[in-house]
């Protein structure tokens, strides 16, 4: 049998991501440190792992219904409400997924149909242009520059649009660059959103964690935006819950309605006892988030002040918990820099073509780790970066 010609071709035009084969480098060089994976070093808290345990011993194994416990989407929509003043009916206008990529597949393969065209700000989250091929569409790729502290500019969008176009995926806080989008330059895009009558589907995972006096806005909460955007965003990041595999999607009815049947087909729910999980970190985890904030914020100002000192150019991230360092000083492309400083340094980062073309000339660094490790990685990036 020719197993070549029994997988789809859909299938076979994606790839593993890049980040993964660096995480997986490591473990082939001794001693190594991993600046790779974007997940928080931080346990999650004891108070919403007992949440679970409890679920568990009182027998809530269970399915629950396709859209999720509605204690949980009521949760989620108080959240929504307080934090970032926009409207969700928790009965219709929420859907909990299994991570908040699982809601960006849903979302994407609810809303394109073959030929249409998604717009992706680059350097960008590896998942979107596999989705949006997987959904049979077609990933249009908008550069975004150092020089414009990698946010997305509305003119530069308009250039990029096309007949075919039907959705923006507008990712702020930014994995991996760490940008924020300022309010004044989303009403900019929401102008060309509304002309070109687009979806928006937003990623804010990163919401909770802005740094330097920055505040959050959902493209929803601007005028005329609410009934054209997909909101996204999950518990991984923010309350140190990445394993537990728990995001949701706020839309209007008559997206949710039409994606909870793809969820439904895809993972049927998310699994109760992380439901129980979720409830009692949106009830009680907001103390827990700004401990974790606080100690991301340190990590930042000290490795951006250290990449500077080293002479790697860097521009200030004000959200995530990375920096995006411009390595085009060494002559070295991202992934040549990257595999020499892990074997010659033994620091593991990220090179930033994994996110794109635009992403070309720079690594990924993710301070999600303790400071000691960051200190470690500093005197021997420095001990490297003296090759150069």
């Amino acid at each position: 049998m020719n197993h070549e010609e029994k997988v789809a071709k859909r299938a076979k035009s994606i790839e593993i991501s890049t980040i993964r084969y660096f995480f997986n480098m490591v473990k082939e060089v001794p001693g190594a440190i991993s600046l790779t994976i974007g997940e928080p070093d931080f346990v999650t808290p004891k108070h919403i792992m007992d949440a679970a345990i409890k679920a568990l011993k009182e027998g809530k194994t269970g399915y629950t219904v396709n859209p999720g416990l509605i204690e949980l989407r009521g949760e989620i929509s108080r959240y929504l409400s307080e934090r970032y003043n926009i409207i969700y009916n928790p009965d219709n206008e929420i859907l909990v997924t299994i991570g908040a990529t699982e809601a960006i597949y849903v979302a994407i393969n609810t809303l394109i149909e073959e030929g249409d065209e998604v717009l992706i700000p680059q350097p960008s989250f590896v998942a979107y242009d596999p989705c949006t091929k997987l959904a049979g569409g077609k990933s249009v790729f908008v550069p975004t520059y150092e020089d414009d502290n990698f946010v997305l500019k509305a003119d530069v969008l308009e250039k990029y649009i096309t007949k075919r176009s039907k959705v923006l995926i507008l990712p702020y806080p930014s994995n991996p660059t760490g940008a924020v989008l300022p309010k004044e330059l989303m009403e900019e895009i929401a102008a060309v959103v509304k002309k070109h009558d687009l979806i928006v589907i937003t990623d804010e995972i990163y919401s909770e964690l802005i740094y330097a006096g920055f505040k959050h806005v959902s493209f929803a909460s601007l005028p005329n935006m609410w009934e054209r955007t997909v909101t996204i965003n999950g518990f991984s990041k923010a309350y140190a819950m990445t394993g537990w595999r728990l995001g949701y999607i706020a839309a209007p009815d008559y997206f949710v309605s039409h994606m909870t049947k793809v969820h439904q087909y895809d993972v049927t729910a998310a699994a109760t006892m992380c439901q129980y999980a979720g409830i009692e970190a949106m009830k009680n985890g907001s103390e827990d988030i700004r401990i974790m904030r606080d100690e991301y914020d340190r990590r930042r100002k000290y490795l951006l002040q250290s990449m500077s000192e080293i002479g790697l150019k860097c521009f200030e991230p004000k959200g995530a918990f990375y920096l995006f360092p411009s390595i085009k000083k060494t002559g070295l492309t991202s992934t040549e820099f990257a595999k020499r400083l892990l074997h010659e340094a033994k620091v593991a980062v990220v090179p930033g073509n994994a996110f794109g073309e635009s992403g070309e000339g720079y690594v990924r660094m993710a301070y999600a780790t303790s400071m000691e490790n960051l200190e470690e990685c500093v005197k021997r990036i420095k001990g490297f970066m003296k090759k150069f």
